[in-house]
């Protein structure tokens, strides 16, 4: 990941970041947590401080997150990217979920927006934090919870 001035973190590997507050990110974190058994990703939320920097570094809004984060190998990936870069990283199948990324802008940009904005309304906010258990907990960035 490399920050505004183009200076490169080689403490950030693999990194899932995610609205902890959000259902439907939630529920993407779980299940990248359950197939990603060989442990490419740590996780963070976009509330952490870890989220909340490389939001601001990539001048992203830091209170409303429409966009979750995979980083893969140092390239940072939004949007449909991101969820596609997560799905070429897991076993079996999964990676056949990566097509998405072959959309053209025009057709999955909007799509992607248009569930941001109304991710509460149709998934739901959670009214309590995630509160891992140790074995989760250690899957975590440093200062990504």
């Amino acid at each position: 990941m490399r920050d505004k001035a183009g200076n490169t973190d080689t403490r950030i590997g693999n990194l899932i970041v995610f609205d902890g507050e959000c259902v439907l990110c939630s529920g993407f974190f779980r299940f990248m947590l359950e197939r990603d058994r060989s442990r490419n990703f740590q996780f963070a939320t976009a509330q952490s401080p870890l989220g909340q920097k490389l939001y601001r570094d990539l001048d992203l809004p830091t209170c409303d997150f429409q966009t979750n984060l995979v980083i893969v190998n140092g390239a940072v990936y939004q949007n449909l990217d991101a969820f596609a870069a997560a799905m070429r990283q897991l076993p079996g199948l999964w990676p056949l979920l990566s097509v998405c990324r072959f959309l053209p802008g025009l057709v999955k940009d909007p799509i992607y927006s248009l569930i941001a904005r109304n991710r509460y309304i149709l998934f739901g906010k959670t009214k309590t934090c995630l509160v891992p258990g140790p074995d989760v907990k250690a899957r975590f960035a440093s200062d990504g919870y």
